[in-house]
């Protein structure tokens, strides 16, 4: 949330900056910059292998700690478990929305179009997991 505030305030700040032709040899401006490095960051794939394994032992490391008998108090360890049934949904939600979104975006179409069919998509996982809840139970 504290990253979603910080690029707010900074795209606001750009709000008023004049707009260049791409091509041109004026300087984007700081929004430009920090778009650009963070593109760069996230086209790295060590960060990509890094935040992975990251991760995979935040959530492994949380399930084992909270199913394990290692000493810890009752009520954290039932805490760990949820907080990582909470990583995964998010991830798993983050994975639909994202991939509607930029399946969308790679056709050419605009931002709104691909926040719309990312937000259709999960909406609709949404659905069907009400659905196999109330026919099956699965979860809890």
């Amino acid at each position: 949330m504290g990253l979603l505030v910080v690029a707010t305030f900074v795209a606001v700040a750009e709000i008023g900056a004049k707009r260049v032709a791409p091509g041109s040899d004026e300087s984007g401006g700081r929004y430009e910059a920090v778009v650009g490095t963070l593109g760069d960051i996230a086209r790295t794939p060590a960060v990509w292998a890094i935040s992975f394994v990251g991760i995979t032992v935040l959530v492994g490391g949380s399930i084992l700690l909270g199913v394990g008998s290692f000493g810890i108090p009752e009520g954290l360890a039932g805490t760990l478990v949820t907080v990582a049934y909470l990583a995964v949904g998010l991830l798993l939600v983050g994975f639909v929305f994202l991939g509607a979104y930029f399946a969308t975006r790679s056709r050419g179409l605009g931002n709104a179009h691909g926040v719309a069919a990312g937000t259709l998509a999960t909406g609709a996982a949404f659905l069907v997991l009400v659905t196999v809840q109330l026919v099956v139970g699965v979860i809890g």
